[in-house]
């Protein structure tokens, strides 16, 4: 599988609603393999389709390479086409992202939720989930409404983090994994290899 670059802070794709998945065939079932190895690569625990320049309604999260593991008994999961039917309770915790590099804030967000999502057989499923694993998927289904976790900061809150979005914006940032490079007037987005970022 590919390792795809990762759309950040500034394209106007991590804006956009997604589209519904209707069909599966052997290039979307290679855009969700491509997705887990981009997100694995970049130390992520979820990637949405739109972080990867894709306006289709998938996500895919994976915690098992993190300390909530021996906490949480799940496998790596595909969400196509999720829905979040209802929620309960309320935490709040960091959160980052990997199309906003080096950026934190503190999140409040239902601590469980019930899920109704379609499988790569597009069959529909319905899941809860609580604590840790619920905050990554309520995170990557905002990615597919055009969401990001800064919007859920307070004003000041943005402004804080205001300078950094800005470099973030203009592509003055360097991180460990691909990145989607700016367009150039009269060109398409192509991608580069950026170096070690250390902050």
């Amino acid at each position: 599988m590919k390792t795809l670059p990762i759309y950040t802070y500034g394209f106007e794709v991590l804006r956009k609603k997604t589209k519904k998945v209707t069909k599966i065939d052997d290039k979307f079932i290679e855009l969700v393999g491509s997705m887990f190895n981009t997100m694995h690569k970049a130390s992520g625990i979820g990637l949405a389709a739109p972080q990867i320049g894709s306006e289709l309604a998938v996500t895919v999260i994976d915690i098992s390479r993190t300390e909530e593991k021996k906490k949480i008994k799940t496998e790596p999961l595909t969400l196509i086409n999720p829905l979040i039917r209802d929620y309960h309770g309320e935490v709040t915790l960091e959160e980052g992202c990997l199309s906003i590099p080096y950026v934190r804030g503190d999140v409040t967000r239902p601590e469980t939720i019930y899920i109704e999502y379609q499988d790569l057989d597009l069959n529909k499923h319905y899941i809860e989930l609580k604590g840790f694993i619920a905050r990554v998927a309520q995170h990557e289904i905002d990615h597919l409404n055009g969401v990001l976790f800064i919007d859920h900061l307070n004003k000041d809150e943005r402004k804080i983090l205001k300078p950094e979005l800005d470099l973030i914006r203009k592509g003055e940032i360097e991180t460990d994994y691909l990145l989607a490079e700016l367009p150039k007037k009269g060109k398409s987005v192509n991608t580069q290899h950026s170096k070690l970022h250390k902050k």
